[in-house]
């Protein structure tokens, strides 16, 4: 709705901007920071933008829609909210401004494994239309309840990650001590005091948790066995007989995320996956992998008619949103975006950034004459994004 924009922050380089005054230092650079030298966390969105697109400007048309359908849902637009872990670390109830947002806006929120909301929490919110994406356990034991826990509350979803088999070599992090809670250093602290909003709505908020582990994790760990504790009990390599498992237990819809090459496409069709997701993980897992755009036509047209294709890492903007469609992608993710609009303007801030990204994908449809949403690969410039 027009009620939901606030026309002081028009662009995502204005929420970015606020949100960047807003938010203590360490949490501002978990949000922003690649791996190692963040190379390609910024090749991901270069090189989204370095697509073009062919308008039609002679003849009639008759407008855009942009509702999208994908697993037998129809979405009001062809973006969705990626999972993020951490997200109240960075601004307090942001997991739940989102859900509420998505849920209000009709499109999917999906829920991290190390989110600080519950599974049973952004069911409620959503109705149970929320994603899961499940960070694989050591222990099957865990894995089931896991998954139990997201069957019984409806969720229609199940992302699995492939694209952490290691946790990325983050300096920001490393230097920040970057722990839920975080490490209570003179300098953080200093942070925190110098950010009034971020702490006033901490203290409202209650202390930050991973709240879909808090079952699983034992009483009274400090911060550093609370960070042996996660690290020990996940493991983020995949394999045929791990996704196999999964596909004999979940019913519903299985995503796999992080595909990026036709030898890992090919493995997740065979063992039975609904869909993929080309994804760096926002380009923060390895600095000298390729964009996800890269390899989108070519995956779109080999295996777009076997399994439903889908992009994120990098998108920022309705324009970045078009061109992953256009090359090829059925339906995208956006993170940074979303947190930067709950950092800047709170509990308004999902809703604003919604309104703005399909308002900026409308005036780009409208621009090329792309009436609906699978129209956009027409109007692709091959020779411009040949890969």
């Amino acid at each position: 709705m027009e009620s939901d924009f606030n026309s002081e922050y028009p662009s995502i380089d204005h929420l970015r901007e606020k949100a960047r005054k807003r938010m203590p230092g360490f949490a501002f650079d978990y949000l922003e920071g690649g791996c190692n030298s963040n190379i390609n966390r910024q090749r991901n969105t270069d090189e989204i933008r370095a697509v073009q697109l062919r308008p039609y400007y002679i003849g009639d048309y008759a407008g855009a829609d942009q509702r999208t359908e994908l697993f037998g849902e129809i979405y009001a637009a062809p973006f969705g909210i990626a999972p993020i872990g951490l997200q109240g670390l960075m601004w307090p109830r942001s997991c739940e401004i989102l859900a509420e947002a998505a849920a209000a806006n009709n499109i999917p929120f999906c829920l991290s494994t190390v989110g600080t909301a519950s599974i049973e929490q952004i069911a409620q919110i959503t109705g149970g239309r929320a994603w899961f994406q499940l960070y694989h356990p050591v222990e099957d034991t865990l894995r089931d309840k896991l998954i139990a826990r997201a069957a019984d509350a409806g969720l229609p979803v199940l992302v699995i990650l492939a694209d952490t088999p290691t946790f990325g070599y983050r300096p920001k992090e490393i230097r920040n001590g970057l722990s839920i809670p975080p490490r209570m250093t003179l300098r953080n602290i200093g942070q925190m005091l110098t950010h009034p909003a971020w702490c006033a709505g901490q203290l409202a908020a209650g202390k930050p948790e991973f709240a879909t582990m808090k079952p699983y994790i034992p009483k009274g760990l400090d911060m550093k066995h609370l960070g042996l504790f996660m690290n020990k009990t996940f493991s983020g390599r995949l394999n045929e007989d791990r996704i196999k498992a999964l596909r004999d237990l979940w019913k519903g819809k299985l995503v796999v995320k992080g595909i990026v090459t036709e030898e890992d496409a090919e493995k997740v069709i065979a063992l039975g996956a609904d869909g993929l997701i080309a994804s760096n993980h926002g380009g923060r897992q390895l600095d000298a992998g390729q964009s996800t755009i890269r390899p989108m036509t070519h995956l779109a047209k080999k295996y777009g008619d076997r399994i439903t294709v889908m992009l994120d890492s990098g998108i920022r903007t309705g324009p970045d949103i078009a061109c992953g469609l256009a090359s090829g992608a059925q339906f995208t993710f956006l993170g940074r975006s979303f947190m930067y609009g709950v950092a800047a303007l709170g509990k308004k801030g999902g809703l604003h950034t919604i309104f703005m990204l399909k308002r900026q994908l409308q005036q780009v449809m409208e621009q090329l004459a792309c009436a609906r949403v699978t129209d956009f690969p027409n109007h692709l410039i091959q020779e411009e994004t040949s890969r």
